[in-house]
């Protein structure tokens, strides 16, 4: 019994740390972020020709007041939303087709290896005269950006995916749609985020070239504007808007990642 006191007794693990562990990535965001602004702010006060960042801030208030950064905000973020939407999907819906039957991958891949090589860039022009100069060209672009970037990691994680864990599933008695909703699917989840996460970065990249080609509206239109007035102030807030707007979307794709990959071993 005395054994078993002391046993008891024994302190246990401190769970402190594990608090201090997970905010430690935050803090060292935001000094990160700190850092980049100081960096810009002595730049400009060395001579450099950028705009400070209160000049920045004082036009963001500027363009918010009047609504013109919300009216371009809006409509950029509405042309990726769109795009990457209806890439992503069809890129998920094909990459699984391409990796579970090998004759949809000899028909298919060729053709998305063809327009792998084609920047979707270079698509804007052909696209804008052969759609017109509404939103279809730009959310055809985005959604070929998106499509394009997710499509092959799709294919690797379903490829990739143990042979044993699908032939395990087929002892124990699963047919195909088990298998693939049980076993291929969650193995291939964490390809399809890394790959919507590559697609996301491409369709901001293919909105703001689309927008500098051809619209009345968005933060790629407003910069392209203001480069006729030589306007730093106004083509920073559009840089720094369409940074944010980027990093808060790969955030929520990275928080998902997490929830739908937790049984993952984490680094």
């Amino acid at each position: 019994m005395a054994v078993l006191s002391e046993r008891d007794a024994a302190p246990k693990a401190d769970p402190g740390p594990a608090p201090r562990r997970r905010s430690a990535p935050l803090v060292l965001n935001a000094a990160s972020i700190l850092l980049g602004i100081g960096v810009w702010w002595s730049l400009a006060a060395l001579g450099v020709k950028i705009p400070a960042p209160p000049e920045v801030a004082a036009r963001a208030v500027e363009m918010a007041a009047d609504g013109t950064l919300l009216d371009d905000t809006a409509a950029s973020l509405g042309r990726v939303l769109a795009g990457f939407a209806l890439g992503t999907a069809l890129a998920v819906v094909m990459g699984f087709l391409m990796g579970w039957y090998r004759p949809v991958r000899a028909l298919a891949e060729p053709w998305v290896q063809f327009f792998r090589t084609i920047p979707p860039l270079a698509i804007i022009p052909l696209a804008i005269v052969l759609m017109g100069i509404g939103e279809v060209p730009k959310i055809f672009v985005i959604f070929l950006a998106a499509f394009l970037a997710c499509v092959i990691s799709t294919l690797q994680g379903v490829v990739t995916v143990d042979p044993t864990l699908i032939n395990a599933a087929r002892v124990l008695g699963a047919g195909d749609a088990t298998i693939f909703g049980k076993v291929v699917v969650p193995a291939s989840a964490p390809f399809i985020l890394v790959g919507m996460r590559v697609g996301l970065g491409s369709a901001w990249a293919t909105v703001v070239a689309a927008e500098l080609i051809a619209a009345q509206e968005g933060l790629g239109f407003r910069m392209q504007n203001a480069q006729l007035y030589y306007d730093l102030p106004t083509i920073f807030v559009s840089l720094i808007t369409i940074g944010v707007l980027g990093l808060a979307m790969d955030r929520l794709l990275l928080l998902a990642e997490r929830k739908l990959t937790g049984w993952q071993e984490q680094r």
